[in-house]
């Protein structure tokens, strides 16, 4: 008999669930574990079954400042005695704008104005129709492998796994130039790498023929595999657009809110974008997506763009908890603290455990690449999968990324204790590969 679960079969009401979701929810999710949140707190969640996981997916990057945060469910509580939605785009109201100007207050200066939407997808797609209003123009650039979104906006310009884009053509007009990833090109040189990926990318430029509404860039590749760039190749992406008058784009949706120890992962490699895009944890766990750009940039008239959800209240009451909390707390230094210690630990277990091919992240944003053949480096599709199942049945939950990398993005409150038990468990899951 074919075993009809994700990994091991789980408990009698964790099934029950998850029998009735097949009845009734599209099955287009892509769901990696048969795991049925129950309820959590801080760095752990419990099933229905009881059964309790340490998280380093952090809900896919979206709780990272914990599980069920006192202060931002006091926040949430709070505003429900005044109400939960204004509609935004058509009248005022205060809690909004105190969001937007506490958002406005952790960026580089020139981004200074907010349009508000319900998701990361739906913040890319006002930063393309933002480009294209504002400099009359209709092509994008993004990068391969890149992710952006599954709207159809937004998935004109994601190239990352083929089922996100079969049978939806024709898109919009978007070229897609090589994302520097080090570890699967050619050479093992950085400024190689980057140097090469800069010159195509030029070369899509120039092809465009001076019709470029922006350039759209991950500082860190997200859902491709948690690829880190070359320092070069950053800049490198700024100069050109500083050269071609382009506008550049970036998509900090699961790179930014302190993930990386910086608010924008972009301020790793000293580059300040024109247009940036934010969503999942900034929400604090609920749907908030917010695009920001300097004023002179965003300067489209009433109607040009808008929606009924953005600026909802208890999102904005979420979202204004959420930054403050991060702020007191500085989450940026712990994630830079705790991923240094982290990523020590795994590059040791590389030298131990063959199938690690890579290392690679910034702050707590990590991704551990396995490959069957370190020379061939051959992608570990399969073997992945069990090492995700056997941590989930010891305790851990872990999520893939990319074809073959296992991302390690915990919520940035997490103790150092706490890291050391899940990179235990991981390596033990690793170990049973071969037992």
């Amino acid at each position: 008999m074919i075993n009809k679960y994700i990994c091991k079969k789980p408990g009698p009401r964790s099934i029950a669930v998850i029998e009735r979701d097949k009845k009734v929810i599209s099955q287009c999710l892509t769901r990696e574990h048969d795991l049925v949140y129950k309820k959590a707190k801080d760095c752990w969640i419990w099933d229905e079954d009881g059964r309790r996981y340490l998280d380093f997916g952090a809900n896919v990057a979206v709780m990272n400042v914990g599980h069920n945060n006192p202060e931002v469910v006091a926040a949430i509580e709070s505003q429900l005695k005044y109400g939960t939605h204004c509609g935004f785009s058509d009248f005022f109201s205060k809690l909004p704008v105190e969001f937007a100007e506490t958002v406005v207050k952790f960026l580089p200066r020139k981004l200074n104005t907010v349009f508000f939407s319900n998701s990361g997808t739906e913040s890319v797609e006002a930063a393309i129709k933002l480009a294209r209003w504002h400099t009359g123009k209709k092509w994008l650039i993004s990068f391969e492998p890149s992710f952006h979104g599954r709207t159809m906006g937004s998935l004109s310009i994601t190239q990352s796994l083929p089922v996100h884009r079969e049978r939806f053509g024709p898109f919009l007009h978007a070229k897609q130039a090589p994302y520097p990833y080090v570890y699967r090109h050619a050479s093992n040189d950085p400024v190689i790498v980057a140097t090469e990926c800069l010159n195509k990318l030029e070369k899509i430029i120039k092809s465009c023929k001076k019709n470029v509404a922006g350039v759209f860039m991950e500082p860190v590749a997200g859902e491709s595999g948690y690829i880190v760039p070359p320092k070069e190749w950053v800049k490198g992406v700024r100069q050109l657009c500083n050269d071609y008058g382009l506008l550049l784009i970036a998509d900090e949706v699961q790179s930014g809110m302190f993930r990386t120890g910086h608010f924008l992962a972009l301020e790793n490699f000293g580059v300040t974008p024109d247009v940036v895009c934010l969503s999942k944890s900034i929400g604090g766990g609920l749907p908030m997506g917010v695009t920001v750009a300097n004023r002179k940039i965003m300067n489209w008239p009433a109607g040009a763009h808008a929606n009924t959800m953005g600026g909802n209240l208890l999102a904005c009451a979420s979202g204004l908890a959420t930054l403050k909390y991060m702020k007191r707390k500085n989450v940026g230094g712990n994630a830079m603290h705790i991923g240094k210690f982290m990523l020590k630990k795994l590059k040791k277990m590389q030298q131990d455990h063959e199938i690690i091919g890579d290392v690679r992240g910034l702050g707590l944003m990590i991704g551990v690449e396995l490959v069957k053949n370190r020379k061939t480096k051959a992608f570990a599709v399969n073997e992945r999968k069990k090492v995700l199942c056997t941590a989930l049945e010891k305790g851990l939950v872990l999520l893939p990324s990319g074809k073959s990398t296992i991302r390690i993005c915990p919520p940035l409150t997490i103790t150092k204790k706490e890291a050391a038990k899940g990179l235990h468990i991981f390596e033990e899951s690793l170990e049973a590969l071969h037992g």
